[in-house]
């Protein structure tokens, strides 16, 4: 693959706190290698930003490998930039030309305030999580792998599930901020394996009680979610979603 360096303009958001008015701040970066991920572009200019005594870029990330989901970055009007299944830490300046304007914002969505410039609190996630309780069933010692007997469609379709990440970019993308997309991939994951089975109708109807409570939006079914998810979960889980509260509502027992 051919190497090549660049120059580029940046406009990025920069906001002090959540109290404050953000606004774009226009930065040029030159002799970029195509061969930088996009956070070692930013780590680049941090680093001049401070030899010149100015605020460096806050924007969150951690393990840099596409696990984490902390590098949430609106990057041209997609959450985690032009490339498909990949995380922001992922993308490579290869996506760009010589010359580009790049603009990059943080997530867009009540649920999630901007801490400070590109930082987001996602804590909103967390607590959804949190009210989906534990599993309470005694596993006991760990056992072989084919003790407990998993339809392999069904466990191919709760692994997929469980590849969700909760980085926020199905909010990001949804015009309504609609948290289904990372709630559908969290309860598909448990109400697919045995496992999930004792409290599998009291967690989907906490969890989505504490989503409507931190003010995400309604699902439209438009699929922006599906599109932009850099785990490519499927929007099926939403139906699976749909199906496990219903269930859970005609049903007293939990």
């Amino acid at each position: 693959m051919e190497h090549y360096t660049m120059n580029l303009t940046l406009k990025v958001w920069r906001q002090k706190s959540k109290k404050d008015k953000g606004s774009f701040e226009t930065y040029s970066v030159s002799d970029i290698s195509s061969e930088m991920s996009f956070l070692e572009m930013i780590d680049v200019l941090n680093e001049r930003l401070v030899t010149e005594g100015k605020e460096p870029i806050a924007f969150d990330h951690d393990c840099r490998e596409g696990i984490c989901g902390m590098c949430s970055m609106y990057i041209n009007g997609r959450p985690h930039g032009p490339w498909e299944g990949t995380t922001t830490c992922q993308l490579h300046m290869r996506a760009f030309k010589d010359g580009d304007t790049i603009v990059v914002e943080p997530w867009r969505a009540n649920a999630f305030p901007v801490i400070k410039d590109l930082v987001v609190d996602r804590g909103a996630f967390d607590r959804i999580i949190q009210a989906g309780g534990y599993i309470s069933v005694n596993t006991g010692n760990a056992v072989d792998a084919n003790a407990i007997p998993i339809e392999k469609d069904k466990a191919d379709t709760a692994f997929a599930a469980a590849a969700c990440i909760g980085c926020g970019a199905c909010v990001a993308a949804c015009k309504n901020s609609s948290a289904l997309l990372f709630l559908s991939a969290k309860v598909s994951h448990l109400a697919l394996l045995p496992q999930g089975n004792p409290e599998r109708k009291s967690r989907v109807t906490s969890m989505i009680a504490q989503m409507d409570k931190e003010g995400f939006g309604s699902c439209t079914s438009t699929g922006a979610c599906e599109a932009v998810c850099p785990k490519e979960i499927s929007i099926t889980n939403i139906a699976r979603l749909n199906a496990e509260y219903g269930r859970a509502g005609l049903t007293t027992d939990k």
